[in-house]
């Protein structure tokens, strides 16, 4: 396991306009060739967080999907956000991983029910972790961070993404869960969100962040659109958790998909 580099993209989103926003990203990421291992968006990167569900909703392999992978392979590293999806007759808010050679996916698990999002998406059942470059990921949705049993680690990751579109009202519970997913998951954590305001006049903040395992602040990239990096310490990672073997003490449990 090697050390593991990450870029933030915290950006505004154009309403509903996949093109405009995957040709912005293009531009932003353009200069992450060979250097990164992972750029991370935030959710609904092609859209914002719309309840158009089904006009928006590309189906699996669709030209968001098709145009991450592409980025993947120029780029050569892993590049995740999410997306609407149509997947049969359901609409997911799924969060895809592209890489050069694959693409996986996680739908986002817990509906944010005070805008509706539970009316016009489909929950996902599974929880999700990918392996990239030796290290094992979680994926997450926004509204996910405030459910730590869900994302409780259970020895099957190192680092948790989480993307979002997270309104300033609640920005510090934000920031505040994320550093605690960190802390009691001795694990590393990253959450991406966007900036600007969206087309129900919602306004959003950023602070994208990111930590290591001990809960320290790694990057803070504030109410400014900006990308950047940030490198994990896999040594650094290991020698934590074999110096503070928390996970030994937890409490059994079992997750139910119902």
């Amino acid at each position: 396991m090697q050390n593991l580099t990450a870029t933030l993209v915290q950006c505004e989103l154009a309403w509903e306009s996949p093109a405009q926003n995957r040709e912005q990203l293009e531009a932003l990421i353009a200069d992450e060739r060979n250097i990164t291992d992972i750029v991370v968006l935030p959710e609904m990167f092609t859209t914002g967080f719309s309840m158009n569900a089904e006009s928006n909703a590309e189906p699996p392999g669709g030209e968001s999907e098709q145009w991450l992978r592409k980025m993947a392979t120029v780029l050569n590293c892993a590049v995740t956000g999410s997306i609407a999806t149509r997947d049969g007759n359901r609409v997911f808010n799924r969060m895809l991983f592209a890489t050069p050679d694959s693409v996986a996916y996680y739908d986002k698990r817990h509906l944010f029910r005070m805008a509706g999002e539970d009316q016009h998406y489909a929950p996902g059942h599974r929880r999700v972790c990918v392996t990239w470059r030796g290290w094992r990921i979680l994926l997450q949705v926004c509204y996910d961070l405030r459910f730590p049993v869900f994302s409780r680690n259970q020895g099957d990751y190192d680092l948790a993404l989480y993307v979002a579109n997270w309104p300033d009202a609640r920005r510090e519970h934000w920031r505040c869960l994320l550093q605690a997913r960190a802390i009691e998951n001795l694990a590393c954590v990253i959450g991406v969100n966007r900036v600007g305001e969206d087309g129900n006049r919602l306004h959003y903040a950023g602070d994208s962040l990111a930590f290591d395992a001990h809960g320290n602040y790694l990057a803070d990239l504030s109410s400014g659109a900006e990308s950047r990096r940030v490198t994990f310490d896999a040594d650094q990672l290991k020698a934590h958790r074999e110096r503070f073997p928390f996970h030994l003490d937890a409490d059994a449990f079992s997750l139910s998909a119902s």
